[in-house]
């Protein structure tokens, strides 16, 4: 079996409404894997109007036109039936990737929250009597590593936010000289 045969055999991770940041990254990699992520990053239109269109450019605008349409399809299928309802009248890739992103993965103070709240379940851990240490201990790693995502996501959106103010000041400082 070929190793473009294994990668299309992979299902998509299926969002549930829980978890998002962590299925994002899943489904990111797993759109990529499958040529597939361009389709959702970009909202370039698979159009074609020249009147003698060359061979060369007819397979690529019918590649174009698949991968949107494979890249659609993943997203329909990485989404449990309740999220499909309120994604299956969006027209593009990109218009359902920024709907998923804006419904929910939340502003910095809902963020917040969800660090807070993770915060106070891993306090109110307890070990259970029929639970191994290495069941606990999971347990507990899986909350830290919750919390660790979501506040490295934080500061690496903050940075790119301070590094794209000083880039522009220092466009607009080369552009007045």
């Amino acid at each position: 079996m070929s190793s473009k045969a294994s990668v299309n055999v992979m299902a998509p991770p299926v969002f549930d409404g829980t978890n998002y940041q962590v299925w994002v990254v899943r489904m990111e990699a797993y759109l990529d894997a499958n040529d597939q992520w361009e389709a959702v990053e970009n909202t370039y239109e698979v159009s074609f109007s020249l009147d003698n269109p060359t061979i060369a450019q007819m397979k690529n605008h019918k590649e174009s036109r698949q991968r949107k349409s494979k890249a659609k399809a993943s997203l329909f299928a990485a989404v449990s039936s309740s999220i499909f309802t309120r994604i299956m009248t969006l027209k593009t890739t990109n218009e359902i990737w920024n709907f998923l992103k804006k419904e929910y993965e939340g502003n910095k103070r809902v963020k917040g929250m969800q660090v807070l709240n993770l915060i106070r379940e891993f306090e109110m851990q307890r070990m259970k009597e029929s639970e191994t240490i290495k069941d606990y201990s999971d347990r507990l790693l899986d909350i830290v590593n919750k919390v660790r995502f979501l506040i490295l996501i934080s500061l690496i959106l903050e940075l790119f936010k301070n590094f794209l103010s000083q880039l522009l000041k220092n466009l607009k400082l080369q552009y007045h000289q």
